[in-house]
C-alpha cells in the first residue's frame, strides 16, 4: 500500500509523484477541514471561559462571588486615616434608633453589626423596633446595586420617618468599611448603613444570595416579603411597601 509523503526529505526511490494518481493533496495526518474545526473549538471555548461573568448583571440581581484565597480588593487594608477621611467623606446619617425593644417575634433580635456611619456596633433589631423597615442588601461588587442605591436613597428621603431604610452591605466585602464607604460617598447615597460582617443579618432575614435584594420587615420585626429584584423607581419601593407592609409613603 502507497503512503503519501509527510516530509519533504524523501529519497528518489521513495518519490513515486510522477506515476501517483491525480488526486487531492494532504496536508496533514488530519484533513484542512478537520484541523480548521478544531482550531475553531478551541477558540470559542478559550472566549467562553474569558467572558463567562463572574456576577450576573441582571435585573434579577447579581449573584454573590465565589469565595478566592488571597486578598480581594476589597479586603485590603487601609491605615486609620483613611478610613476617618472616607467617613467624613461619605457623612452617612447616623444608624436609627426608635428607643423600643425588639419583639419576642423580631428576626433581628439580639443582632449586632458594625454601623458605617461611626463603626460602632449596632443592635439592628432594637434600633428598627416599632417601625416597619426596609433592608436593602447590597455590595461594592455589584453593578446593579450601583444603579439602585441612589433609588433607594430617593425613596428614604420620601418616607421620612414612617419606615425605617438601612442599607446593608453583604458579607462579602464587609471586612473593610472603606470600600463601602467610598463607594456610597462616589455615587452619592446617604443612607443609614451597617456592615453585615458574618452574614447575620442574612441569616436572620432569609436573604438570598442574589445582590440587590430588598427585605420588608414589619414594625413587630417579622419580615413581610423578601424581593430579589432591581428597583429602578421610588414609586417602586413605595408600591411594596404598601403592598408588604400597609403604609403609604
Amino acid at each position: 500500500m502507497n503512503q503519501t509523503p509527510t516530509s519533504a526529505e524523501s529519497s528518489p526511490a521513495e518519490d513515486d509523484s510522477d506515476n501517483a494518481p491525480p488526486g487531492p493533496r494532504r496536508g496533514g495526518r488530519f484533513p484542512a477541514a478537520a484541523r480548521w474545526t478544531i482550531v475553531f473549538t478551541v477558540v470559542i471555548l478559550a472566549l467562553v471561559v474569558a467572558i463567562w461573568p463572574r456576577g450576573d448583571d441582571r435585573d434579577s440581581g447579581t449573584e454573590a462571588p465565589p469565595t478566592a484565597t488571597g486578598v480581594n480588593v476589597t479586603d485590603a487594608p487601609v491605615d486609620d486615616a483613611q478610613l476617618a477621611q472616607a467617613r467624613s467623606d461619605a457623612a452617612l446619617p447616623p444608624c436609627p434608633e426608635t428607643g423600643l425593644p425588639a419583639g419576642p417575634q423580631a428576626a433581628l433580635a439580639g443582632v449586632t453589626v458594625p454601623c458605617l456611619a461611626d463603626g460602632a456596633d449596632y443592635d439592628i433589631g432594637a434600633g428598627t423596633a416599632g417601625r416597619p423597615t426596609v433592608i436593602n442588601m447590597w455590595a461594592v461588587w455589584c453593578l446593579p446595586c450601583r444603579r439602585e442605591l441612589p433609588v433607594v436613597d430617593d425613596y428614604a428621603q420620601r418616607a421620612g420617618d414612617q419606615v425605617n431604610v438601612v442599607a446593608v452591605h453583604a458579607q462579602e466585602g464587609a471586612q473593610n468599611p472603606y470600600m463601602a464607604l467610598r463607594f456610597l460617598h462616589e455615587n452619592d447615597v446617604r443612607l443609614p448603613s451597617v456592615l453585615d460582617t458574618d452574614a447575620e443579618i442574612a441569616a436572620a432575614l432569609g436573604a438570598p444570595r442574589v445582590f440587590p435584594s430588598t427585605i420588608l420587615v414589619r414594625a413587630d420585626g417579622t419580615v413581610a416579603k423578601v424581593l430579589p429584584q432591581v428597583f429602578h423607581q421610588p414609586d417602586e419601593i413605595a408600591d411594596a411597601v404598601q403592598q408588604y407592609l400597609g403604609v403609604t409613603t
